[in-house]
């Protein structure tokens, strides 16, 4: 079996110089439009992966035209996060495509795999994937949660206010819309390491849903660029395969 040095989800990002001071307290509001299309191709995705799972059991093989659907389905999910609130990295509208034959900062491709492992499809997503899960929750969903009704910590009951705090990501971005408010600049150390953090998350999504054998590394890879050579000391369950998507 043949692998290729780089792992397989490339996820890629520019800076822009531009980011207004601003701009970022609205577009919760610019990016409805994107969260309502999203919602509905974050179920199509959901149904498909499922088709995708009999299909690689049966077949060995990842349906091609699922694997284009689900990969832009990320892509665009990755240029909306990068517009909003999982970056703050462009003040460029995202636009309404599914297509990486896109002028836009942000980037994303997952290389096709030939062949996938039957029996790695039973189990990779759920047993395998476990401590991924418990890492990108920290990223994203964060690990505090307190009652509001009540001063002592219980169990929250019918009518509660339960409060989450943010992930990492979250409050990273939140230190960067504030330096961005006082200074107009978004620290490139800061960038770097939000960025870092979205790459994980999205290498970890790309694998639950069956696009790719090669294990996450538990390696944070910052910067907007994707370093050669990553994933190569990954877990490794399948050929690279074909081109990217």
């Amino acid at each position: 079996m043949a692998y290729g040095g780089r792992y397989p989800v490339r996820v890629e990002a520019v800076p822009d110089p531009g980011v207004g001071r601003w701009l970022w307290l609205f577009k919760w509001l610019l990016a409805i439009p994107h969260y309502i299309v999203l919602f509905f191709l974050w179920i199509a995705f959901c149904v498909l992966t499922v088709v995708a799972f009999f299909a690689i059991l049966f077949t060995g093989r990842y349906p091609r035209g699922i694997f284009a659907f689900n990969t832009g389905v990320l892509r665009w999910s990755w240029r909306v996060g990068f517009y909003a609130y999982g970056v703050l990295g462009t003040d460029r509208y995202p636009p309404f495509a599914l297509s990486a034959d896109v002028d836009y900062p942000a980037r994303l491709t997952v290389r096709e795999p030939e062949r996938m492992s039957r029996g790695l499809v039973l189990v990779k997503w759920w047993l395998l994937a476990v401590p991924q899960y418990l890492v990108v929750g920290l990223f994203v969903h964060g690990g505090v949660s307190f009652v509001a009704n009540g001063a002592r910590a219980r169990t929250p009951e019918a009518g509660d206010v339960v409060f989450q705090s943010p992930g990492l990501i979250g409050l990273l971005v939140l230190f960067a819309a504030v330096s961005l408010l006082f200074t107009g600049t978004y620290p490139r150390g800061l960038f770097d390491l939000v960025v870092g953090l979205n790459r994980w998350v999205l290498r970890v999504t790309a694998y639950a849903a069956l696009m790719t054998d090669r294990y996450p590394p538990f390696r944070l890879d910052l910067g907007g660029s994707e370093p050669d050579g990553v994933g190569a000391d990954a877990t490794r369950g399948s050929p690279a395969g074909g081109g990217e998507v």
